[in-house]
C-alpha cells in the first residue's frame, strides 16, 4: 500500500512560482530522480508564508532514499523560496474509511 509524505514548510509560495518558471529544467530534474526512485504523484501548494508539497510514494524508504540523494539539488531550490524553516516530514497511511472518492476509488 502506497503512503502519502507531506513536506510542510515556512517560506514564499510566489518566490517558489517564479524560481521554478525560470528553472523549468531544474525542477523536472528533480521531479524525473524521484521517479526513478518510484514516484507515483507529486504537487506543491502553497498558502499564506507556507509551502506544502504533497507526494505519493511506494512506501517510506522510497521517499527516504530521494531525499537523501537529492538533498543538495532540493536545498538551493528551497532557499530561493525564501524557506524559513527546515521541512516538517511526515508520512500518511491510507485508512480503510468506505468513503473514497476520486484516485480510481
Amino acid at each position: 500500500m502506497s503512503v502519502i509524505v507531506t513536506l510542510d514548510i515556512d517560506g514564499d509560495p510566489a518566490q517558489l512560482e517564479a524560481h521554478a518558471a525560470a528553472n523549468p529544467e531544474a525542477m523536472r530534474a528533480i521531479a524525473d530522480r524521484a521517479t526513478g526512485h518510484g514516484l507515483i504523484a507529486h504537487r506543491f501548494y502553497g498558502s499564506d508564508g507556507r509551502i506544502i508539497v504533497i507526494d505519493e510514494w511506494p512506501d517510506e524508504q522510497s521517499f527516504q532514499a530521494f531525499f537523501s540523494e537529492a538533498a543538495g539539488d532540493i536545498e538551493p531550490l528551497m532557499n530561493a523560496a525564501g524557506v524559513t524553516s527546515e521541512p516538517r516530514v511526515t508520512s500518511w497511511r491510507k485508512l480503510e474509511t468506505h468513503d473514497e472518492v476520486g484516485w480510481d476509488a
